[in-house]
Formats: C-alpha cells, sequence, structure tokens
C-alpha cells in the first residue's frame, strides 16, 4: 500500500515496550511501570488486536522519537499488579504476522500469575497465532508442542513469524504494590 493510498488513521509503524513498576499505591506503580516503558507520557487508548496491513515494526527509541507528550496515542497494553509478596507476575503482548504485507496480523495480550516470562511470552504468541491461523480456517491448537505449531507454519506458509516481549516481576516482599506492562504502540 503505498503512502498517498494509506488511509490516516491507519498505523504506519509499531514498537513495543515493557516496563515493572514499585509503589505503596496502585496506581502509582502502574506510573512507574510506563515511566519505565516510555510510555508515561502519552495518553494512551487500549485498542484490540489487529497489526494493520504494511505496518512495521520499529525500535522503541525510533517510535518514541516519532511521538510528542500528550499525544492520544493506540496501544495494545498488557498489565498486571499484585501486592502480594513473591507473587510472580505477568504480562505480554504476541504478534503473529502473515507472509503478505498487505494482510493483516494479530496481537493478543496475557496477565499471568505464577508463569515465568518464557512461559507467559510463549502463551501470548501461540494466542496470537491461534487468532491469525483462525482467520485462514488453519486448525491450530493452542496446547499442541512449540514443534507442532511451528511445523503448521511451515506447511501453510500463511504465517510468517510469531514473537512476543513479556515482563515479568516478582511481587515486592514488604507488600508494595508491583506492577508490570507490555505494549505494542502504534504510531500514526
Amino acid at each position: 500500500m503505498t503512502d498517498a493510498a494509506r488511509p490516516l488513521n491507519l498505523p504506519r509503524f509499531l514498537f513495543l515496550t515493557k516496563g515493572v513498576g514499585k509503589h505503596k499505591e496502585k496506581l502509582s506503580s502502574f506510573e512507574v511501570a510506563l515511566r519505565n516503558a516510555g510510555i508515561e507520557k502519552f495518553n494512551l487508548v487500549r485498542v484490540s488486536s489487529i497489526f494493520p496491513p504494511g505496518c512495521k515494526i520499529i525500535t522503541r527509541a525510533k517510535g518514541l522519537g516519532l511521538m510528542h507528550p500528550g499525544q492520544i496515542t493506540f496501544c495494545v497494553l498488557a498489565d498486571n499488579s499484585s501486592n502480594e509478596p513473591n507473587r510472580l507476575i505477568a504480562s505480554s503482548i504476541g504478534i503473529a504476522l502473515p507472509a503478505h504485507e498487505e494482510h493483516y496480523g494479530y496481537l493478543s495480550e496475557h496477565h499471568s500469575f505464577g508463569q515465568t516470562e518464557k512461559v507467559a511470552g510463549d502463551y501470548a504468541e501461540d494466542l496470537a497465532a491461534q487468532m491469525l491461523s483462525s482467520t485462514y480456517g488453519i486448525e491450530f491448537d493452542i496446547d499442541d508442542s512449540y514443534d507442532s505449531k511451528k511445523e503448521i507454519f511451515k506447511i501453510d506458509g500463511r504465517i510468517v513469524r510469531t514473537s512476543n516481549i513479556t515482563q515479568s516481576a516478582v511481587g515486592d516482599k514488604n507488600g508494595l504494590w508491583t506492577t508490570t506492562v507490555a505494549a505494542a504502540v502504534f504510531v500514526l
């Protein structure tokens, strides 16, 4: 899709970011996590799970350089909080991209307790792949082994890549609120 034919509200870029925050107040721990992720200065609007056709994934630094404080910013945001000491929490965004750039892909958000960063990230990635697979009528069992799922991608050829960004943390030992965030941030 050429830039001239691209609708104004269709994001051109997307960047991934994550962060963790701790504070005695839950809202403040969320703010600290957003600061850690570098997106606290934007008016975040949560959107659902479509990775736009023709959208390019860029670095966090490049994405932040294209934005301005106070800007209305669309994102897929996963967040989780706990004030339970030593509680393992995670927030994850999964991505499944189609082989053809003119098609749309999927983003998923996953929030978990007791899952490691790897387990939560793999699960979010699988959720996104499952959603994209279903649009093509491909059977995809999220409980299949990793190798079985990758074989489906190879055989079918319509899903080219999956990935994730995940933030995990262990709840503060003194009971402060601990918050994790992971985000896919759109840049128009």
